[in-house]
């Protein structure tokens, strides 16, 4: 089933990226496919961060929400998100922030997913696969325009 994987290397701190990535209710200002993120809960606890959020994904007339879990945990630069409901057979995603000297950070970006309907997965899927192929550098591109700023 579609999988992707990718290391980048970018400009800026492990730090400044994992709280671009962690700062998921600002994903639809800038993140291709994303029209919508709602968080339905946020609870933290041992220095981790347990969300539970909505995210809305489309392409011309299709329109699909799913629900995942995402973990963040700062101290080990990671974020984690599970699946729990949605158009999804299942969907596993996972960040990765280290440093890489000079100030710079490489990203690692990891997502499997499968649709449930075969259909669905023809209708959407070599959408979908572009669109996360192009999230690592989405955020790469948010960081140049937030950070350059700082």
């Amino acid at each position: 089933m579609p999988k992707f994987e990718t290391r980048r290397i970018v400009k800026h701190s492990p730090d400044r990226m994992y709280a671009l990535v962690a700062d998921v209710e600002r994903y639809p200002q800038f993140l291709p496919l994303c029209e919508g993120l709602v968080v339905r809960s946020r609870k933290a606890r041992d220095g981790k961060e347990l969300l539970v959020a909505d995210m809305t994904v489309g392409y011309q007339a299709i329109r699909q929400t799913f629900t995942t879990q995402v973990l963040l945990n700062p101290a080990e630069r990671a974020i984690d998100v599970k699946y729990i409901d949605g158009p999804f057979k299942y969907l596993d995603n996972r960040w990765r922030f280290e440093d890489a000297g000079e100030g710079g950070c490489s990203v690692h970006f990891y997502i499997d997913y499968e649709f449930k309907s075969r259909i669905l997965g023809a209708l959407m899927g070599s959408m979908f696969d572009r669109g996360f192929r192009m999230f690592s550098e989405a955020f790469e591109a948010r960081a140049d325009k937030i950070y350059a700023a700082v």
